[in-house]
């Protein structure tokens, strides 16, 4: 059985490329716009690894973090920050709330798959 990812990312376009390069690697992939939305699907979906944005509405990646990491079904679960080079200080937030790792953007979806597959095998 394929390993599930859950992509947090207000951009189309990112949650697309994630997604396209994830499913060609043999990952099942579903997708949430925000925090608040991917604490709806996780409700109801079971995934193996969360790669989430930093920056969206409704609910920020660091707050997200936070919650997820309150549900005791989600303690260890890999999770993964996209941000970008210039956000060096929300490293150390993110992984205080939790983050096990970050992917630095932009980045080509070789890297992605590999940072994915560095948490899931």
């Amino acid at each position: 059985m394929a390993e599930t990812v859950l992509v947090v990312d207000d951009s189309v376009s990112m949650r697309q490329l994630v997604a396209f390069s994830l499913k060609e690697a043999g990952y099942d992939v579903v997708s949430a716009v925000h925090g608040k939305e991917a604490l709806e699907i996780i409700d109801g979906t079971r995934v193996d690894i969360v790669i989430t944005d930093l920056n969206m509405p409704e609910m920020n990646g660091i707050e997200f973090i936070k919650q997820l990491r309150g549900r005791s079904e989600y303690k260890v679960t890999p999770i993964v920050m996209l941000m970008t080079e210039a956000q060096e200080s929300k490293k150390q937030e993110g992984r205080k709330a939790g983050a096990s790792g970050w992917i630095v953007k932009p980045f080509t979806p070789q890297q992605l798959v590999k940072a994915v597959k560095e948490f899931t095998r």
